[in-house]
């Protein structure tokens, strides 16, 4: 059974939580501070972290810190009442593999753990499709309505990053980490640009982007 660790300190919050993943046949532990909360994530297994920002005697950013320094790579969402985006980016930039900002719909944190889950368990198609493009990740091909099209192999390459990413907003950081390496020398303009020339091949309208979506002041998220 997929074990969920809930870290919120609001006792109506954590309920409501508790109550709907157990609902969708999740076993759920709940913690109310941030000591708690870094020493049960390194003590048990769970398969996912829902990790609120603001927390007594230690912050969600410090937890979620603590933890990939021990090496606990569990899957962490966070959750923030802040709409700050230097805080959005700090978060993931700590290692949080997502976040939600309150108020959100249970719907939505629900999709946003399983997307955690299935990309954590390595599962996903081979071939993705979203609108009338497919993405052949065994192929390194990109068709649209049936048609091959023109994509450079870095292209291909940052295409591929997003649909194994998909929902999660990324910032330029990680695109350059996973698509170029860690360690290549490469501006944040080149990311842009990539960007543009794919939204040209895979978007029905290339200047209002459906897939290939713009976050402000995080980088962009792919909404296949």
């Amino acid at each position: 059974m997929t074990r969920i660790l809930v870290v919120e300190d609001e006792p109506g919050i954590a309920m409501a939580l508790e109550d709907d993943f157990r609902s969708e046949g999740y076993e759920v532990e709940v913690v109310g501070d941030g000591e708690a909360a870094s020493r049960r994530a390194r003590e048990q297994p769970f398969d996912v972290v829902v990790l609120d920002v603001m927390l007594p005697r230690k912050d969600g950013f410090e937890v979620c810190r603590e933890l990939r320094r021990a090496g606990v790579r569990t899957p962490v969402i966070m959750l923030t009442a802040k709409t700050q985006e230097a805080e959005k980016v700090l978060g993931l930039e700590l290692g949080a593999d997502d976040y939600v900002t309150k108020p959100y719909s249970p719907r939505e944190l629900r999709a946003r753990v399983k997307a955690v889950l299935r990309r954590a368990r390595g599962e996903g198609p081979e071939v993705y499709r979203f609108g009338d493009v497919e993405v052949d990740l065994t192929r390194c091909e990109v068709r649209r309505a049936g048609r091959l099209l023109d994509v450079t192999p870095q292209e291909f390459k940052v295409l591929a990053v997003f649909v194994r990413h998909r929902g999660r907003a990324l910032t330029r950081r990680q695109l350059l980490d996973e698509a170029w390496g860690q360690g290549i020398f490469v501006t944040d303009r080149v990311v842009d640009n990539q960007i543009t020339n794919l939204r040209k091949k895979i978007e029905p309208a290339p200047t209002r982007p459906r897939y290939l979506v713009s976050v402000r002041g995080i980088g962009y998220r792919f909404d296949g």
